[in-house]
């Protein structure tokens, strides 16, 4: 088993001490790194090219949301994991467009989150249950849109199976 290199970006100690402590439990990850700020987080992927860079979304002199667009532009093999404590459609359409491959409540559970690391350090997007919600009632709400102002109607196409798709 090849390990996860990852780094943490909060600008809390506390929060990085915790998160620390949890993905230490898991021998398939190790941490190479750790950032306070956004800036900092940016610096450590290129110096590092981490698998997986877990970040807030609000820090100081450079939010996540940027630094995300950074990493992505950079380092596009690296993907970015949102954890933060904020799950406004805003900041997840936003994260979504930056490259952002997953979005996560700090209410997760520790386990969880180890499973949501491992998935998207495979190329799966995984989310919280409350944010998938409402990403796909969202997308609802847009596909019912466009069918009402296009007179949409099926289209026949061939069905892939999902191990096709991969």
């Amino acid at each position: 088993m090849q390990t996860i290199k990852i780094i943490l970006a909060d600008d809390h100690n506390i929060v990085r001490e915790g998160l620390r402590a949890l993905l230490q439990t898991d021998r398939g990850i190790e941490i190479v790194g750790e950032a306070e700020d956004g800036i900092q987080a940016v610096q450590l992927v290129k110096t590092f090219m981490p698998d997986v860079a877990l970040m807030d979304i609000l820090m100081p002199h450079l939010n996540g949301l940027e630094a995300t667009r950074q990493i992505i532009a950079t380092v596009p093999t690296t993907r970015v994991l949102i954890l933060s404590s904020y799950c406004s459609d805003d900041y997840v359409q936003q994260l979504m467009e930056a490259g952002a491959t997953g979005y996560l409540l700090k209410q997760t559970l520790g386990t969880e989150l180890l499973k949501a690391i491992h998935e998207v350090d495979r190329g799966n997007a995984y989310f919280s249950p409350e944010v998938a919600r409402r990403l796909r009632d969202q997308y609802r709400q847009r596909l019912a849109t466009a069918k009402s102002a296009k007179g949409w109607t099926p289209r026949a196409t061939p069905q892939l199976s999902c191990a096709e798709m991969r």
